[in-house]
């Protein structure tokens, strides 16, 4: 059943997941999943109005202090809330905060929108080297949002369970974003939860890659670990955030296009 004329409105809330890093567009700005969701329900209604208060590097706990109440009181038709990944990565990590954090998020942002989205997280622990000893945090993480999505009767997209995502070129060069294609596939996903009918297989794997040879795959690593790995781990050593400073994408709910 198409259900996209029922949205009118349409707000996301979250961190670079959301914000659609690396979808990188010609001017340098991203897209994104929820800019391509946003677009697609643009389509179907006139006016359609659209947020995105999402900034990249925001832990649980500054996504729910400083975006949801505001995502709140613009009581749009659709409200996202992605978050909680960032603080797991984290080595020093109070997961049953996060998850209190998470569980207050959806509790203020239920009531203000006709429908609350969800997201059951991409499984790391196969992707990421040392991805296996975040599975518990990450398990937390799945197990409250399926737990959140029945108390609040919300959509939950479960991107956990496809194996599709393990594949790296669905990544972008620093290996924790999504690229384009990623992005695209995500977008489908929601669209195909809220009833939106399917324009292709979002769960389908990509074709196979040629093989690469080790010392190929370790000069990529060397190069990751110097460009983005070394950069990432200096941040959290002096507490800072790429997203220090950096207003939200799309700050006021406002006509698409």
């Amino acid at each position: 059943m198409d259900t996209s004329l029922e949205f009118t409105s349409f707000v996301a809330v979250g961190d670079s997941f959301t914000e659609g890093m690396s979808d990188e567009l010609p001017d340098g700005t991203y897209r994104g999943w929820a800019d391509l969701v946003a677009a697609r329900l643009a389509a179907d209604s006139p006016g359609f109005l659209y947020a995105n208060l999402a900034v990249r590097g925001k832990l649980i706990g500054q996504i729910a202090d400083e975006q949801v109440d505001t995502a709140a009181a613009m009581n749009a038709d659709l409200v996202s809330l992605a978050g909680g990944m960032n603080d797991v990565l984290r080595p020093k990590c109070d997961v049953d905060l996060v998850c209190a954090r998470l569980e207050e998020a959806a509790a203020k942002l239920a009531p203000s929108t006709r429908r609350l989205l969800l997201f059951r997280p991409v499984d790391s622990s196969r992707r990421l080297r040392g991805g296996t000893r975040l599975m518990p945090r990450i398990q937390r993480l799945l197990d409250l949002t399926s737990e959140l999505g029945e108390r609040h009767g919300a959509v939950v997209v479960d991107l956990f369970a496809v194996r599709a995502f393990d594949d790296p070129r669905l990544w972008a060069e620093d290996r924790l974003h999504l690229n384009a294609e990623g992005h695209r596939r995500i977008a489908e996903a929601v669209l195909c939860a809220l009833g939106v009918p399917q324009t292709f297989d979002w769960t389908q794997p990509l074709p196979p890659a040629p093989a690469v040879a080790w010392a190929a795959r370790r000069r990529s690593d060397l190069r990751w670990a110097r460009t983005h790995l070394g950069p990432w781990i200096g941040r959290r050593l002096t507490g800072r955030s790429s997203g220090d400073g950096r207003p939200p994408k799309r700050g006021d709910l406002s006509p698409w296009g």
